[in-house]
């Protein structure tokens, strides 16, 4: 069983976060589940990893339900991997580390996947809004204060 670390041992949510999804493989195994795949054979087949660290990195993101394990066919048992409402949450980390590679490394080519909205077609964009404001802010005007979380001064 694998041990998330709290954040409030770490007192910072990427360092937990980090925890259970900071590994390459781990990224690319959310990115199949987001494009639908779903199965051992097929998520081993598409990212060319070997079976012991995909069957480990499945179960980590088991562990800290991030995926779910779903019975599809019982002679022989095989199951697939699906997005819990944990692992739909990781969508705006994924797509923002999608962006900046397509941003600094994709090259004069472009990007090799555009992602779009579903209803119209037109590519998607991602952004820090304000809502009391109702403004769209740079990343250069968030700031960060402790949380009620934080850890207390001694």
């Amino acid at each position: 069983m694998f041990r998330v670390v709290p954040d409030q041992e770490l007192g910072c949510s990427i360092a937990s976060t980090l925890e259970v999804i900071g590994d390459r493989w781990s990224i690319l195994i959310l990115r199949d589940a987001f494009r639908g795949v779903r199965r051992f054979d097929d998520i081993q087949r598409d990212l060319g990893i070997a079976r012991n660290i995909l069957t480990d990195r499945l179960q980590k993101l088991v562990d800290n339900e991030v995926l779910e394990r779903r019975l599809y066919q019982s002679r022989p048992a095989r199951y697939e991997y699906r997005l819990t409402p944990r692992g739909v949450d990781l969508s705006p980390a994924l797509v923002a580390l999608m962006h900046w590679g397509d941003r600094h490394l994709a090259g004069e080519a472009g990007p090799a996947v555009v992602l779009t909205h579903g209803a119209c077609g037109e590519p998607v964009d991602q952004t820090f809004v304000c809502w009391t404001c109702d403004q769209t802010i740079l990343p250069t005007a968030i700031r960060s204060r402790p949380g009620p979380g934080a850890r207390k001064s001694a």
